[in-house]
């Protein structure tokens, strides 16, 4: 899994997490090569204090003896009454002796000497021991896996003239330094897996601090709709940048409301001046023969006329034809824009349908009554005016040649109630499907089509959903779903 694709809680815990880790190797680092560091001057501190007193023992002998001190009897004083000897179970050190060109004088006995010490030594020695401005040299070097310093300086005269060259071979013992470095590094471990485990709380609760605000933001945001009330973001204690992202998705919603009540607005004003559109040419329509009809009356009018009774009687019926159209369009128009009020009734589903069907005297209506009841919540006249427009729709989809025959049933479904309306009509073609819930579309010759737009709007209204299947010249099933909470 990518780092960028983690959130971003989960990286700031697994970030500060490391860091701990990279300090805690980092320190251990550090401290191992401190005391590596530490452990060679002490090696060589130590060793170079073993030489100043092996210096000065042997200036002591060369002081106390009865030969001439001189390069030749170097050799014959320090072998006298086994000086050398002495020297090194004192200092508890190997000591070597060589002349100036470089050849063993006389030594300490032990295997260790015989083992890490040549008997000649190079050149090399001799000539950057003479070059040294202290007269120092030392020499590192390793042999079966232990470390030694040899240190080379000169054995003078009291006139500091160089008679001898003294060798100290230096075993370097870390045993005790390194159990120190092991205890302290196992210390420093308990220390450093404390203050991990405590860095690994502090950073989740850290970054489940720093990430709450961003998450109820992003929260926020999520439930943000054009077509509702959102709500704007309330933070308290925030940083800097979270506050100028508050305030920005804030100004966001003040203006998405500005721009969602403009939009509403004009949405309004346009659907009533289609509406108020299709009103006019749907009264239109009775008033042109209204008025071909008065015009042609008033042109043939005689009262003389022995059939003038049966004219004003046709004349009388295609008036009040004409008047019963202009009312049920301005009915429809009524109940469409009618906005049903939520009521939240509890009722008996399968009873208010049966009452809703009673209205319908055609027997081919099928509602089998004996189902068990179905409880839920919804307004009575809503519903009755549901179901009453779904069957007028079915009983006019059914044409005049064909045995009519509706079917309405009542089911309950996974915590719904699901009503369908099922008619052996001609069906709804492909093309007019899309259409069927507009407000205006119709493909009756009367009526303004407002009756299933109606009907969606009211189901829509209690979180309902309404959908349908159709067979051209075969029928249509209407199917209504709403919860029943």
């Amino acid at each position: 899994m990518k780092l960028t694709k983690l959130s971003l809680r989960t990286r700031i815990f697994i970030s500060m997490t490391v860091l701990v880790l990279i300090a805690s190797i980092l320190i251990a680092a550090v401290t191992i090569y401190q005391y590596k560091e530490e452990a060679e001057e002490y090696h060589q501190e130590r060793l170079e204090r073993k030489e100043e007193r092996i210096q000065i023992t042997i200036n002591n002998v060369l002081k106390r003896t009865t030969y001439p001190v001189n390069e030749e009897n170097v050799k014959l004083i320090l072998k006298e009454k086994d000086r050398i000897y002495q020297i090194s179970e004192e200092h508890s050190l190997p000591v070597k002796i060589y002349s100036l060109s470089g050849e063993l004088l006389i030594k300490s006995e032990g295997g260790f000497i015989e083992d890490t010490i040549d008997n000649k030594l190079s050149p090399i020695v001799i000539d950057t021991l003479s070059s040294l401005y202290n007269k120092r040299y030392l020499v590192k070097s390793e042999k079966n896996g232990e470390k030694f310093l040899s240190s080379y300086t000169f054995v003078s005269d009291n006139k500091a003239k160089p008679l001898a060259i003294l060798n100290l071979p230096y075993l370097e013992d870390d045993d005790l330094i390194t159990r120190e470095l092991i205890e302290f590094l196992k210390r420093l471990g308990q220390v450093y897996l404390l203050m991990l485990l405590v860095a690994v709380i502090l950073a989740y609760f850290l970054s489940k601090y720093i990430t709450r605000s961003l998450k109820t933001i992003s929260e926020t945001i999520d439930q943000t709709r054009l077509d509702k009330r959102n709500k704007r973001i309330d933070i308290g204690d925030a940083s800097e940048e979270i506050y100028s992202l508050v305030n920005a998705y804030n100004s966001m919603i003040d203006e998405l409301e500005q721009s969602a009540a403009m939009l509403a607005k004009s949405e309004r004003e346009a659907a009533w001046r289609e509406m108020a559109k299709q009103v006019a040419h749907e009264i239109k329509n009775p008033l042109t023969p209204m008025r071909l009809t008065v015009q042609s009356f008033q042109r043939k009018f005689d009262p003389s006329d022995p059939g003038i009774h049966q004219k004003i009687e046709e004349y009388s019926d295609t008036l009040i034809q004409q008047i019963d159209t202009m009312s049920s369009i301005a009915s429809a128009f009524s109940n469409f824009a009618q906005m049903p009020a939520q009521k939240s009734e509890t009722l008996d589903v399968v009873k208010i349908v049966g009452l809703a069907l009673d209205i319908f005297n055609e027997d081919y209506i099928i509602f089998p009554s004996e189902k068990e009841k179905i409880i839920a919540k919804f307004d009575r006249t809503q519903l009755i005016r549901v179901v009453t427009n779904l069957v007028k729709n079915g009983i006019q989809a059914i044409p005049e040649d064909r045995i009519p025959k509706i079917i309405v049933e009542v089911f309950s479904e996974n915590g719904e109630v699901l009503i369908t309306v099922a008619d052996n009509g001609v069906g709804i073609s492909e093309e007019n499907m899309k259409k069927v819930f507009e407000p205006k579309f119709t493909t009756k010759t009367s009526g303004m089509g407002l009756g299933l737009g109606m009907v969606k709007n009211i189901v829509e209204t209690y979180k309902g959903s309404i959908t349908f299947t159709s067979i051209e010249e075969k029928g249509t099933v209407f199917k209504v779903r709403f919860p029943k909470e």
